[in-house]
């Protein structure tokens, strides 16, 4: 199956209760579908180095940020493809170039440490990061229910509903059951709107009526505070004890 390589787009976040979700659903009605995917479980594992580098600088919200991770829509078999994807943010733009490769092709290439298996310009641009940030390695897994969504007018307008938002620093793993710690109430749903252009008008009337306003989340920026931060200061306060 053919996939998209390349994104250049705005991705504009809110965090809604399901009463505002469901608000929202039948707002879009008239004007979107959700996609052939359906409600899927999405599995990333987010690559950092040794003293998290990428998160810790991603939290000061600089002009321009960067990522790599790798993502599966399903619980991947050794057969089954998964993206690795270059993720960047510039002036409010987001740029996300990624490669498809089978899990375990892509298992191999990490364990060896050599170039990445294709040869394309995106497989250069991976293999330059990794000899940049010379100690990435996988750092956190991050797991949610996504509900996505398409304009029905053609254009590039997507809408995203993702839900029990997890990660854990255990099992960084592609193949196994989703669980770990929760970075989102159960009520709380994260919408995202991607787009190359402006928000239509009709989502905009949606959004200001019902007073839903953007915000900023990082799932991985989320975790790292939640999980990394949080173990890093219960060491602190035991050897302070001790």
């Amino acid at each position: 199956m053919a996939y998209q390589a390349v994104f250049k787009r705005y991705e504009v976040k809110y965090m809604l209760t399901r009463r505002q979700k469901d608000i929202l659903l039948k707002a879009m009605e008239p004007y979107m579908k959700q996609d052939s995917y359906g409600h899927t479980t999405i599995r990333n594992i987010y690559f950092d180095t040794d003293n998290y580098r990428l998160v810790r600088r991603s939290i000061e919200k600089p002009i321009y940020k960067e990522k790599l991770r790798i993502r599966s829509y399903k619980k991947a078999d050794a057969k089954d493809k998964v993206f690795i994807e270059l993720k960047k943010k510039y002036d409010s733009v987001v740029y996300k170039r990624r490669e498809a490769l089978e899990q375990e092709k892509t298992i191999k290439w990490l364990e060896d440490k050599g170039h990445f298996p294709l040869d394309t310009q995106i497989g250069r641009e991976i293999d330059y990061f990794f000899g940049y940030y010379k100690t990435l390695k996988p750092k956190m897994f991050v797991s949610y229910e996504r509900e996505a969504f398409f304009s029905l007018d053609g254009s590039d307008f997507r809408v995203t509903f993702d839900e029990n938002i997890m990660a854990r620093q255990e099992e960084l793993s592609l193949s196994g059951d989703v669980w770990g710690t929760k970075l989102i109430d159960d009520d709380q749903v994260l919408m995202e709107i991607k787009v190359s252009g402006g928000i239509p008008m009709w989502m905009v009337h949606a959004l200001t009526d019902n007073r839903i306003y953007s915000t900023s989340f990082s799932k991985y920026g989320t975790a790292y505070r939640k999980i990394v931060c949080a173990d890093g200061a219960e060491s602190l306060q035991l050897r302070k004890i001790g």
